[in-house]
């Protein structure tokens, strides 16, 4: 009997709990030995702990150390701060991982298979921003600093080379604005060249790029990178820019891995417009439910499950609306769960 793996699940609201029922069921037929504890947080919380990030959640992840999570929705007003970055801060989740590739090919850009590494808890996200008041206008002048440290540069640069050498990558880019922000992303770039030449030199190559040219490259030609690598705005953009080579945040999976934690989830939006319509595309949390199986060393099971997606896609033809066809959230969850337990 395979030793039960605890973990704690966040369905999260709008379509979450739709997709993480979906990616349940994938985990179920694949025989997942999770223990799930399952949370809230986001609207959720605020409704039933009135805390959109209640203790009792933040007490599973620091017990479990694993988490799967449905999209968060920050209540507007009330001086509520996004779940998603307090639970970075919280449990010092550095490094973001975000892998894009291509799962249904002939779109606009074929054959796509980046991954970006973002740094998580620094740079102009740490939101130290302040108003300051000329006459009457209490907002006449906003002010934000960003802060990047050395040691916040090293752990996220290290976790990237040895992600990029321990997954088969050819190629390390380092993307920062060094020519105008010559402290804030100097450090970032400086510390990596300095990593690269002392540690990584002989094991893979590296090269650097300004991020305004490297968002031009990615959209001209992106099979010239690899690995991207970058500070933590850069990071949250660039992201984005490379999910949407793929078909968008429906095919995105995310992690954010730290020293004593790793949260895995769906980094599109909660989608209130659609949600208990049934008809919600779960491929990027059942992606993210991929990577955490890597992240357990459960490997063989992660590849199980992203064979069994690109099967339903592509060879039985079941897909959701938004990626061109008729099947609802069940009839594609069904028709994943017959790949995995046939397949």
């Amino acid at each position: 009997m395979s030793m039960r793996i605890p973990a704690t699940l966040i369905p999260g609201d709008g379509i979450g709990p739709e997709i993480v029922d979906a990616t349940l069921a994938a985990l179920d037929a694949l025989e997942a030995p999770f223990d799930w504890d399952r949370q809230i947080a986001g609207l959720g919380g605020v409704k039933l702990a009135g805390d959109p990030l209640p203790q009792a959640t933040l007490d599973s992840i620091r017990r479990t150390r694993l988490a799967l999570k449905g999209p968060l929705e920050t209540p507007s007003g009330g001086g509520y701060r996004s779940s998603n970055v307090r639970l970075r801060e919280e449990f010092k989740l550095y490094a973001n991982l975000r892998p894009s590739q291509t799962i249904i090919p002939g779109g606009r850009y074929d054959k796509i298979d980046l991954v970006v590494v973002r740094e998580n808890l620094e740079g102009l996200y740490t939101g130290y921003e302040h108003f300051i008041q000329i006459d009457n206008d209490p907002h006449a002048v906003a002010m934000a600093t960003g802060v990047n440290t050395r040691q916040g540069a090293r752990r996220l640069i290290e976790f990237a080379f040895e992600h990029a050498i321990a997954t088969g990558r050819k190629k390390v880019t380092i993307v920062h604005k060094a020519n105008i922000m010559k402290a804030l992303t100097g450090i970032f770039l400086e510390t990596a060249q300095e990593m690269y030449e002392r540690k990584y030199k002989d094991r893979i190559l590296m090269d650097t790029v300004i991020i305004d040219a490297c968002a031009m490259k990615l959209v001209l030609n992106p099979w010239q990178f690899d690995v991207l690598v970058t500070t933590n705005l850069f990071g949250d953009i660039l992201s984005d820019l490379v999910a949407g080579l793929i078909g968008g945040l429906g095919m995105a999976p995310g992690a954010n891995i730290g020293a004593d934690a790793a949260i895995f989830e769906a980094v599109h939006g909660s989608a209130p417009d659609i949600a208990g319509k049934g008809i919600a595309n779960p491929i990027a949390l059942m992606l993210a439910a991929a990577m955490m199986l890597d992240h357990v060393k459960l490997t063989d099971k992660a590849t199980r499950l992203r064979k069994a997606i690109d099967a339903t896609l592509n060879i039985d033809k079941v897909r959701t609306g938004d990626l061109g066809g008729t099947a609802n959230t069940t009839a594609f969850t069904q028709a994943l769960v017959s790949r995995i337990k046939n397949g």
